[in-house]
């Protein structure tokens, strides 16, 4: 016999998983269209189809919803490799940072968040977050090549991730030349030498 004091089993789940999932999307998808435009919580709950409560009660701020949106994204795109090789771990990771700059919506909505940052310290700090957490990822790789001997003692690894991402967003945020797999490939290895 079940006792009515016990909580119900959630049977909520999928439904709930099934909205932050359209808001993450929709969030995205405004950001990529929003062309440097404010993207507002209103917004974002109308295209995801959820009241603005649902918003709310999941995230405290519209910044968090774009972060989270962001990061959702870049852990789609940009996969953590770990084949046992630094130097194809380190390609494959500019590979995908690459590309995913230049693929909608995720490349478009980094790009929308950037100039939204330079308006909102709120954003600016979330985008410092964000930034973190990438920057992590390539740290983690190079560790792990160090802890195998694929990188020298004397190579500072705080200066090889600043190399990374300074030539990453120097070419997303002045466009002068691609961020292609062929660059990405060479870069990679220019920087192991």
């Amino acid at each position: 016999m079940h006792d009515s004091n016990e909580p119900r089993p959630h049977t909520g789940r999928r439904r709930n998983e099934a909205a932050r999932r359209a808001i993450l999307d929709a969030a995205l998808e405004l950001l990529a269209d929003a062309d440097g435009a404010p993207v507002s919580v209103e917004t974002i709950a109308r295209a995801a189809g959820v009241g603005k409560q649902t918003l709310y009660r999941w995230w405290p701020s519209k910044g968090a919803v774009l972060l989270d949106a962001l990061t959702d994204r870049a852990a789609q795109d940009v996969p953590a490799p770990d084949t046992g090789s630094l130097r194809e771990d380190l390609r494959a990771l500019a590979v995908a940072t690459f590309e995913a700059s230049v693929r909608r919506p995720a490349g478009p909505a980094l790009r929308t968040l950037v100039q939204e940052a330079a308006r909102d310290a709120h954003l600016a700090e979330l985008m410092r977050t964000f930034t973190r957490a990438r920057r992590d990822a390539v740290r983690a790789v190079l560790e792990r090549g160090r802890e195998r001997g694929e990188l020298g003692a004397d190579r500072d690894v705080d200066l090889l991730v600043d190399q990374f991402y300074g030539f990453f967003w120097y070419r997303f945020l002045l466009g002068h030349a691609p961020l292609d797999a062929d660059t990405a490939v060479r870069f990679a290895d220019a920087l192991l030498r």
